[in-house]
């Protein structure tokens, strides 16, 4: 591996992100960037998560398939002895890439928010139109 001195880093890295597609100017502005690159600051210290993650119940069940790199990576998040189990690692990385499209989740469930009373709204002209206005539907939502 070369080394560099520290003078020598900037435009590398520089460089390497253009590369990608990062243009450093733009970093800063709201302007989405082309090729749909994202920039996150992401938290060296994985364990501050793992800690948070074993202060709350984990008691809800989600069943998920995985490929086959993927299930070689849980498992060796377990023989590290990071994590005590397949389960303990894959919720620690589904709580890591929520928190990483936050933002693009924030956005979204404003949208569903919207289609809800969209769809409410589209309820209630049906009563109307029906004649069953004061009447409540069991199985809305």
């Amino acid at each position: 591996m070369q080394t560099h001195d520290l003078s020598d880093l900037w435009p590398l890295i520089r460089q390497h992100l253009s590369d990608k597609g990062v243009a450093l100017e733009t970093l800063g502005s709201d302007e989405p960037c082309e090729g749909g690159v994202k920039v996150v600051c992401v938290s060296a210290k994985l364990g501050e998560s793992l800690e948070e993650l074993g202060r709350s119940p984990r008691d809800q069940v989600v069943m998920v398939r995985v490929d086959e790199e993927t299930m070689k990576s849980l498992d060796s998040w377990v023989q590290t002895g990071a994590v005590k189990s397949r389960s303990e690692a894959a919720a620690l990385f589904i709580r890591e890439g929520l928190r990483l499209r936050a933002t693009e989740l924030s956005d979204l469930e404003g949208v569903l928010r919207d289609v809800d009373q969209a769809k409410q709204r589209l309820r209630e002209a049906a009563r109307r139109v029906l004649g069953t206005e004061g009447e409540a539907n069991d199985e809305e939502g």
